[in-house]
Order: C-alpha cells, then sequence, then structure tokens
C-alpha cells in the first residue's frame, strides 16, 4: 500500500501537555492550570508546570522531527502565553517563542501548522464567564488577530479549535476537563459560543493573512453505533450523534443546527443565546476539515433512565456530558483494548472519512489527531519497543489509504503525539508518544514506532506490522 507523493505525514502536540514554563516571560494561568492545582482533579495530582520541558526544549524537539522525517507539525499557541488576560495586547516574549519555533521548522523544511485553541483559556476569561459568554468568542477573534500578525506571513496552515466538543461538554458538562463544571445549559452555550468563536476568529484571521492561508477546524467527531435494530437503541444513536456530532457539523457547514438537536434539549435551554446573524457568521468557507479519531461508541436505550452515565466514551464522569440524553446507555464497543480503555477499531476512521466526503463536499479533510497509549517501558539497553502502537498506526493508515483509493480527499495524517506529555485528566501515567520521555530527567528516546513512522514518511509505502493484539 502506497500513499501519493503530496500526501502530508505529521505529527501533532498541544501547547500545555508539552511547554511547562506556565509562569515565565509574561503567562498567566489557564483554566488547566487552576484544574490541576486543585485537589482531587487530576489523578496523582499531575499538573502541566513543567509538563516535558518543551518551552525550553524546543530545538531539541524539532530536531527529533527532522530525524523522523515530519512533513508538518501540528502545535497548539497557549493563549495565556501570547495574551495572558485573554485581552489587551499581546505579549511580544509569548509572540517571539512562536515565531522562533515557526522559523525553526521552516529552517528544517517542516511545514507548521498553528492551531489556535486547543482548551487552555486564560483564568481571567473564565472568571467573566469562560465559554458559555459571548464575550469569550469575541476575545478569541481578538487573539486571533494577534497571533496571525505575528506569524501569519510565515505559516500557510491555521485551525482555530481542537476537538470544541471536549471544551464544551467535558469542561462544562461532566466536570472531568477544565474547569470542571457540571451544568448541561451551560455546556450548550459553550458549544454556540465555540461554534461562533470558530467563525469570528476566521474572519479575524482572512483580515490579516495572505490569500494563500488555508483556515479550518478540527472535530473529534463520533462514530456512534446502536446495539440494535429496536427502535429506542436507534433513537439513543440518533441522540448522541445530535450532541456528539451534527451540533457542529450543521452549523458549520449548513448554517443551522438540527431542529432534532434543538427538541432534545428544549427542557435545558431555548437556545435563545443564539442571535440572529451568528448562524450566518460561523458558516464560513472551509479550506480543510480536520478529523480526530481514536474509538467509536456503541449505544443503546436505558430503560432505567439513569441520570449517572456508567460510561461517557472518555473514561467514568460523576454526570453525564451529553445534555437530553439521560436514557441513553454506553457499552464498551467489542475488540482490543488501548491502555485508554478505548476499543481498537480502524473501520470507524473510515465511515468517518466517507461521511465528510458527503457531508463537507470539497472540503479536503486531514486526519489531525489519531494515535494510541500503550504500556510504553524502556528495556535494560534503554531501548523503547512498543509494536502495539506500530500495528495500530498501520491498521488505521491502511484505511485511510483505502478511503483514498475510494475516492475521499484526504490530504494528510498527523499522528497523536509526537512527544509522552500530560495527557489531560490522566497525568502522566498514558504514553501516546513516539518518542518516550522519562518525566524525571525529561530526556528522549525514539521508540520503535518512530523507526517505522519514518520508513512511512520517507517512502510513503507501508513497512510490515503485525495485527493489534
Amino acid at each position: 500500500m502506497t500513499f501519493p507523493a503530496d500526501f502530508l505525514f505529521g505529527s501533532a502536540t498541544s501547547a500545555y501537555q508539552i511547554e511547562g514554563g506556565v509562569r515565565e516571560d509574561g503567562r498567566t494561568p489557564s483554566i488547566w492550570d487552576t484544574f490541576c492545582h486543585t485537589p482531587g482533579k487530576v489523578l496523582s495530582g499531575d499538573h502541566g508546570d513543567i509538563a516535558v520541558d518543551h518551552y525550553h526544549r524546543w530545538r531539541e524537539d524539532v530536531g527529533l522531527m527532522a530525524e523522523l522525517g515530519l512533513d508538518a507539525y501540528r502545535f497548539s499557541v497557549s493563549w495565556p502565553r501570547v495574551q495572558p488576560t485573554g485581552r489587551g495586547p499581546a505579549v511580544q516574549r509569548g509572540l517571539d517563542f512562536y515565531r522562533a519555533l515557526v522559523d525553526e521548522l521552516l529552517e528544517r523544511g517542516i511545514t507548521p501548522w498553528v492551531t489556535l485553541y486547543h482548551w487552555d483559556l486564560p483564568q481571567e476569561l473564565e472568571n467573566a464567564g469562560g465559554w458559555p459568554e459571548r464575550i469569550t468568542a469575541e476575545r478569541f477573534a481578538d487573539y486571533a488577530t494577534l497571533v496571525g500578525e505575528a506569524v501569519g506571513d510565515r505559516v500557510t496552515d491555521w485551525t482555530t479549535l481542537n476537538e470544541p466538543w471536549c471544551s464544551a461538554f467535558l469542561g462544562y458538562g461532566s466536570g472531568v476537563h477544565a474547569p470542571g463544571h457540571t451544568d448541561h445549559a451551560a455546556a450548550l452555550r459553550a458549544a454556540h459560543h465555540l461554534n461562533l468563536a470558530h467563525g469570528l476568529g476566521t474572519q479575524a484571521l482572512r483580515a490579516v493573512l495572505p490569500a494563500r492561508a488555508r483556515l479550518g477546524i478540527s472535530l473529534n467527531p463520533a462514530v456512534v453505533r446502536a446495539s440494535t435494530d429496536a427502535p429506542g437503541d436507534l433513537d439513543a444513536q440518533r441522540r448522541i450523534d445530535g450532541l456528539a456530532n451534527r451540533i457542529f457539523e450543521g452549523p458549520l457547514l449548513r448554517g443551522a443546527y438540527p431542529k432534532d438537536l434543538l427538541a432534545d434539549t428544549a427542557r435545558i435551554t431555548d437556545w435563545g443565546f443564539v442571535r440572529d446573524a451568528d448562524l450566518a457568521t460561523i458558516k464560513q468557507p472551509l479550506d480543510m476539515l480536520g478529523v480526530n479519531y481514536y474509538t467509536p461508541f456503541l449505544v443503546s436505550a436505558d430503560t432505567e433512565s439513569r441520570t449517572v452515565e456508567r460510561h461517557d466514551g472518555h473514561g467514568a464522569s460523576e454526570r453525564s456530558p451529553w445534555p437530553g440524553a439521560a436514557q441513553v446507555a454506553f457499552h464498551q464497543t467489542p475488540g482490543p483494548t488501548t491502555e485508554m480503555g478505548w476499543t481498537v477499531d480502524p473501520t470507524g476512521l473510515y465511515e468517518l472519512l466517507l461521511r465528510y466526503r458527503r457531508e463537507a463536499r470539497g472540503v479536503p479533510l486531514y486526519i489531525t489527531e489519531n494515535g494510541v497509549a500503550c504500556d510504553d517501558k524502556t528495556a535494560a539497553d534503554g531501548t523503547v519497543h512498543d509494536p502495539d502502537r506500530i500495528a495500530y498506526l498501520h491498521d488505521h493508515l491502511a484505511v485511510v489509504e483505502r478511503a483514498i483509493a475510494d475516492g475521499v480527499d484526504v490530504r494528510g495524517y498527523f499522528l497523536w503525539s509526537l512527544l509522552d506529555n500530560f495527557e489531560w485528566s490522566y497525568g502522566y501515567s498514558k504514553r501516546f508518544g513516539l518518542v518516550y520521555v522519562d518525566f524525571e530527567t525529561q530526556d528522549r528516546t525514539p521508540k520503535s514506532s518512530a523507526a517505522w513512522y519514518t520508513q512511512l514518511t520517507r517512502t510513503h509505502t507501508f513497512p510490515p506490522a503485525k495485527p493489534f493484539p
């Protein structure tokens, strides 16, 4: 199996998960700094104060990218590092870090892909109401302008938001992500204002970027499967598809929220926060669409009408992240699982790519996240062998290649993640990286999957791999 010569192979990270340096050069706390330092919120009390020290080791890390043969590197900008209060002028020391990073990437022949928001909202904006409030979307547009003006002459590819579903529903619905709220009405308001932030941010970027710039968004759409063909189970599938997928697809691609979604959530909110011009603002032309995929969902009707979910697709939570879906039960899908407990099922990725060929007709697709957490260990000779990751990557990239052969316009793949890093509420207990990081010494060791991926990036032809166990 061979990929087109111009297919882009990259890797991805996010600022809070790797940078550290949280109190340096004018940076102020984000919601994740506050959340991590709240007892009981993150496993083992872990936090991103140092993370993997990318803020000081970025030249070394770019060198690793070059050794891996990456075509591109997708990274996020830390909003509180660039604009500490979420308003007003930029801190030039913060922008200088990203200017230097972009320059080094270009010097090494690696295309920089900027994500403006990967969940690290300045705490001052959260204090003013956070994403449930319209003002946060307006502030995001100002921030987008600052970053666009700083590096827009050198960066062509831009993503406004990463996985707005997580920001809205894990942050404000279930409370397992920062800022840790459990208010379903607030989660729905947050989802709308994140959509609006994308629209306003896109408009702001287009006003300051060269015409060649390409703008998009990275979603984490869910493959939602009904456990049976019974009417109740199919309705459960419809409800979760609305909350996971169509709440973003509708406004972004068609300029409207699905009517069934509005009906499902009518007891929670009247959606009066949606103003007349909002949907036209959200529906900006997309130059590309990012698809993040890890595992499918399996749902059924829950006849017991539980208000507390046993499984939300992202780990146990105190409250469901799914407004208006109290009668939906989630089940473990069959098959081997990763260290996250997520079922390995590459067919879900293929289904998503076919879906977006229909839903986002004419928009190029990129896999902006896909990867696996494994129980990686350092051997006596200092090497790290991760055959399970190699098998996972092989099987998921095989369905990407199949989708391309079937006519889907998929143009690139960004592996999650470049480095082992801070994995949100799981702390440092889960390892997704191509490069093993000793969190005590910060030493980096490329795993065997890194050699496999390097051969793929340089030849565009699959190296051999054994199936995932």
